[in-house]
């Protein structure tokens, strides 16, 4: 009897653990025609999805959230960006991923993009949740306004607009595509740059001002080694982020040689 239920138990830990299967984005091209697709600010949050019983992260994670934060959340499933305001994203980091539930929870809201596994379009299944908060009012959830494109042009001066008042970038979506639980081109991010993630494996030396410093980072990305010293503040020159650590960094395009142009390392990946 105890090794069966050491076995139930070792099966419910590990389901546990399952990571989601989440809607995810490709990036943009001009050769992809938006015409009425939805446009959405991408906002610079920490994913988050509430599966019907829990919050978890984008790995599944379970956030350390307070009953309070998710006791009128709906029994079904809901996906969105844990955000406070543009620019934040350390911030709400450094709220989310903790071991304990704490009131800096209140500066939190959930802002969702998609009802997964619910029939139609991404309007049709927005409104299922639309129409669930007009019964049941919650001042965490909000929706993500969509736009209709009119036209590359149009995405280009929306970009233009939200970039300028710090938003991270867009989000265009077919708005006819059913829900998708993986990487797809119907769903695409569109920003004025590119940005990645990579691996500290080393650092360089600093030379003139930085002498005694790090003068970049060595970083593992797509099987090249990338050194990036653009964006490391002072602080960052003194204590670097760790061998093995996770780092993003943005860029203008590839060389022909495939590597970034003109990287330059944006922050630690510290999200759960």
């Amino acid at each position: 009897m105890f090794k069966i239920l050491s076995v139930v138990l070792l099966f419910s830990i590990f389901l546990h653990a399952q990571k989601p299967n989440l809607l995810l984005l490709k990036s943009y091209n001009d050769e992809v025609n938006v015409s009425n697709w939805l446009m959405s600010e991408k906002l610079d949050g920490v994913r988050g999805y509430w599966n019907g019983k829990e919050l978890v992260s984008r790995s599944g994670k379970a956030f350390a959230v307070p009953l309070w934060f998710t006791k009128d959340f709906p029994p079904f499933e809901i996906d969105g960006e844990l955000w406070t305001k543009r620019g934040d994203l350390e911030h709400v980091v450094s709220i989310v991923n903790t071991q304990e539930p704490h009131e800096g929870w209140k500066q939190i809201s959930y802002n969702i993009f998609e009802v997964p596994h619910q029939k139609g379009g991404v309007l049709e299944r927005l409104e299922v949740l639309k129409k669930w908060l007009a019964k049941h009012p919650n001042s965490f959830i909000k929706l993500i306004p969509q736009t209709p494109c009119k036209g590359a042009e149009h995405l280009k001066e929306e970009l233009k607009r939200v970039e300028a008042l710090g938003a991270e970038g867009l989000v265009v979506r077919n708005p006819e595509a059913l829900y998708i639980d993986k990487r797809t081109s119907e769903a695409l991010k569109v920003k004025s740059f590119q940005d990645d993630e990579c691996v500290v494996v080393g650092y360089t030396k600093g030379h003139g001002k930085f002498e005694g410093l790090v003068g970049a980072l060595k970083c593992a990305w797509q099987g090249r080694v990338l050194k990036i010293g653009s964006g490391l503040s002072l602080e960052d020159r003194k204590s670097p982020p760790a061998l093995d650590e996770n780092v993003t960094f943005k860029y203008n395009g590839l060389t022909r040689k495939g590597n970034p142009k003109f990287p330059v390392f944006l922050r630690v990946r510290e999200l759960p």
